[in-house]
């Protein structure tokens, strides 16, 4: 499988609404929309392997970095809370 060594036009755009998306006046779902002309869903799953990799890290650390905590920090209450239903 070939690697590319730097990120796409898309990867970019995204991370670049991602840093700036509350610039974008209404709902985060309906700026998605209009924006890349995805569902919020695929959306989503765009992003988070955009994050998970080194090069977006290079291309804007802070962000990356802070996207990663607030996925981290869902994923620990999603788990707490199923831990705590099967109780």
């Amino acid at each position: 499988m070939l690697v590319s060594a730097e990120l796409s036009e898309r990867e970019i755009a995204i991370l670049a609404f991602e840093h700036a998306w509350h610039t974008h006046g209404g709902l985060k779902e309906q700026a998605i929309r209009t924006e890349f002309d995805l569902s919020a869903a695929r959306y989503y799953q765009l992003l988070a392997q955009i994050i998970d990799s080194p090069l977006a890290l290079v291309h804007d650390p802070m962000l990356v970095k802070r996207l990663l905590r607030v996925r981290d920090a869902r994923s620990a209450t999603r788990s707490a809370r199923l831990l705590s239903q099967n109780d």
